[in-house]
């Protein structure tokens, strides 16, 4: 069957390669197509010239107009909310009311510089912070920080409150009606296609082996599925998330399934053929089989409840059988290594199908979390208890869980309340004739890392001062009369609309910059000058940036992440141990590693998601860096297996005790060792980690009749620590370089 195995793989890596790589020079000024950027962009061009024509030619009013246009693109541009109807409309709504609000406090405080840079650190840090609510509410804050800084960095008085909230109120009302009318595609369905794919074809694998049928292609199509579903996983642009349970639900699949396939592929190269195997082992892969294809099917759209009870209740069965098999038996090794498989992978599907079912908005995160202390025996009492909560309870616990420097979430809403706060000062001190440029200028280019930022810095100057050469000479070619202005503004309003996400930022500053030029010159004509104005002010916006980014968290969620992956790996081998102890009659049945493990694969998943969203070089592959988080999954699960196991039942003799707990502590150091390695530098010098090495241990006949299980779940974490070496060795070589590199 190894031949198999290897003839499957040689066929995958024939097919994973790439086409040839395009020349650099297109990712940096060619856009891509994309649907979801071109009905954006559409709603845009509809909804934001014909607003500015009502209100500056029909009505008559500057003030309206102004924050009618800059609603709009508020509204349609800079916030993108996903969900069912109900939930945009729900999000829009708040954005509207969240916007009025912090509308009236930016013009209360205008008048003073003192009181507006004091008052924008908190305004600031509330709205950056409440991102935690969600991926609605974090795709929000930029929308939300617009109407905010636009009035607080511009002269203007109480009495103009009403005008701009007028313009503000119809951008939100007609922006929501436009979207409302025209969705966009949800980001995450290609990743939903690629999960429903590579789920259905392991459950076809599942079959094959039941019916023996399975063969190099069937093993090489999960393989191909698996290398799809990694490469639309690091292609979908995740936003960083807090209490988002179905999106949340969609990166746990993407590591679950990763392990399934593994765990699969491990066990057909063991034996291809299941047709002689026991009833029970059989029951637990067929209906393991139908899990996964009612999980493919709710990853598609469907609403199929997935038979979980059917799938717990044979693994448990399966369980009960091995107890009662004895050493002496004919085929006991085989039958034990076989059931080993077979539970690993029971284990890990019960985990991916409630991802499933949460994903498909069928229940909640309190959901998920009762099923976990059913399956898994974890409590999720402590830490990450918010999860089970609901109402004012769940957000409170939220919140009490972030309010801490450890969190990716406090540290960068404060680095950015900060950042807001100086160049609202430095915006009013320098006197410069479009304050609220410097503010934006300072909020476009903010990033979690110094290194990002100076980056982004460079590339928004080299997009406005493009924007404005373009924009001059379309000034001088066309002039500043109304109607050929009129002529550009929709276009210019579409380039700056399709350009997030599917241009280059340079491109998108560009086009935003025509934008404003052609805008400014339609209110108050003053031909190219306001392009030269705009190129100071973003200029001092971006040192701003910088040098708060550099003085406050100059390494961003980078640092958070190397962190939270060393916890992971320290508390999941603590959970390893404690499960081994547990099964050897050494501990009792309370297993509080098991909440810290769980807590620790919560915090991580929050960091990881912030680190993706980040523009800026990562310095790190992706695949490097998934290695290190499906390990430290892989770690948890075999865990959670182990744990699944009633403690002690068939070990008779000291030596598989002592041979199990003394692998189990060796495994542990292994992992101490990588956690040390991907932590914090400490001013130390990066160790060489090392694989150990292992032999059985055991005499001829010592095996107990779970000792061959045990043994097979900590064999199978072994031959997956290889992996671990050069990712890990990477994150600490980048850990040790000084943050401007």
């Amino acid at each position: 069957m190894v031949a198999t195995g290897a003839s499957a793989f040689s066929v995958a890596r024939l097919k994973q390669r790439w086409a040839p790589s395009p020349p650099a020079w297109r990712s940096w000024l060619l856009p891509r197509w994309s649907k979801v950027s071109a009905v954006r962009a559409v709603r845009a061009t509809l909804v934001m010239p014909s607003l500015f024509v009502l209100t500056d030619k029909v009505i008559g009013n500057l003030q309206m107009a102004l924050f009618a246009a800059f609603g709009s693109f508020a509204t349609l541009v800079l916030v993108t909310f996903g969900g069912r109807r109900r939930d945009k409309l729900l999000a829009h709504v708040t954005l509207a009311l969240a916007g009025s609000v912090l509308l009236i406090i930016g013009t209360v405080v205008s008048g003073s510089t003192a009181l507006a840079a004091i008052v924008t650190v908190p305004v600031a840090f509330v709205v950056f912070f409440s991102g935690i609510a969600g991926p609605n509410a974090a795709a929000g804050v930029t929308g939300a920080l617009l109407l905010y800084v636009l009035p607080a960095a511009s002269a203007g008085t109480l009495s103009m409150v009403g005008e701009r909230l007028a313009g503000w109120w119809l951008a939100s009302a007609v922006g929501t009606a436009a979207v409302l009318a025209l969705p966009t595609p949800a980001a995450t369905d290609e990743l939903r296609r690629a999960l429903s794919k590579l789920a259905d074809a392991l459950a076809r694998e599942l079959d094959a082996v039941l019916t023996g049928r399975a063969d190099e292609a069937s093993l090489a199509a999960c393989v191909e599925a698996k290398q799809e579903l990694l490469k639309t996983f690091n292609a979908t642009p995740f936003r960083p998330i807090g209490l988002a349970p179905s999106d949340q639900a969609l990166s746990n699949a993407v590591e679950l399934l990763q392990w399934c396939t593994s765990l699969t592929i491990d066990s057909v190269h063991e034996r291809d053929d299941l047709r002689d195997a026991p009833a029970d082992d059989r029951e637990v892969l067929a209906a393991g089989a139908a899990v996964l294809r009612q999980a493919a099917a709710l990853f598609d759209r469907g609403e199929v409840w997935p038979e979980l009870d059917r799938l717990d209740a044979a693994r448990r069965q399966s369980s009960t059988a091995l107890r009662e098999l004895q050493p002496t038996d004919d085929g006991f090794l085989v039958q034990a290594q076989l059931a080993f498989h077979v539970h690993a992978i029971a284990v890990t599907v019960l985990a991916l199908a409630a991802d499933a079912v949460v994903a498909a908005r069928l229940a909640d995160a309190r959901w998920i979390a009762e099923m976990r202390v059913r399956w898994f025996g974890a409590s999720d009492r402590g830490p990450g208890t918010e999860h089970a909560l609901t109402g004012t309870a769940k957000y409170a616990g939220i919140v009490a869980r972030n309010a801490s420097v450890r969190s990716v979430w406090f540290v960068n809403s404060l680095r950015g309340a900060v950042a807001l706060a100086a160049a609202v000062a430095v915006a009013d001190l320098s006197n410069v004739q479009h304050g609220f440029w410097v503010v934006l200028g300072t909020l476009s280019v903010l990033r979690t890392n110094a290194a990002s930022t100076g980056s982004t810095a460079l590339r928004a100057l080299l997009g406005t001062a493009v924007g404005f050469a373009i924009g001059g000479a379309l000034l001088l070619a066309i002039g500043t009369t109304s109607p050929a202005l009129w002529v550009a503004l929709p276009l210019a309003v579409f380039i700056a609309a399709y350009s997030p996400g599917a241009a280059p930022f340079a491109v998108g500053q560009a086009a935003f910059t025509i934008t404003v030029a052609v805008l400014f010159n339609l209110l108050v004509p003053v031909g190219w000058k306001v392009g030269v104005l705009r190129i100071e002010d973003v200029a001092i916006g971006c040192l701003v940036s910088v040098v708060v980014g550099a003085l406050l968290w100059p390494r961003g969620v980078a640092a958070v992440v190397g962190d939270d992956i060393a916890d992971a790996y320290r508390s999941g081998a603590s959970y390893l141990v404690d499960a081994i102890e547990r099964a050897c009659v050494r501990r009792a049945s309370e297993l509080p590693s098991a909440r810290r493990a769980i807590t620790a694969g919560l915090r991580l998943d929050g960091a990881l998601r912030g680190f993706l969203a980040e523009q800026g070089t990562k310095h790190i592959r992706p695949e490097q860096l998934y290695h290190l988080i499906g390990g430290s999954l892989r770690l948890r699960l075999t865990a959670h297996a182990v744990a699944t196991l009633p403690p002690g039942a068939g070990f008779q003799d000291e030596q598989s005790r002592d041979v199990l707990a003394a692998r189990a502590e060796t495994l542990q150091a292994f992992y101490e060792q990588l956690a040390a390695l991907v932590g914090r530098p400490r001013g130390q010098p990066a160790a060489a980690l090392e694989v150990p090495a292992f032999d059985d241990g055991l005499e001829d006949g010592a095996h107990s009749r779970r000792t061959v299980w045990l043994m097979e779940h900590l064999d199978h974490l072994t031959e997956h620590l290889g992996e671990l070496v050069a990712p890990a060795e990477r994150v600490a070589a980048i850990r040790r370089r000084p943050w401007w590199r």
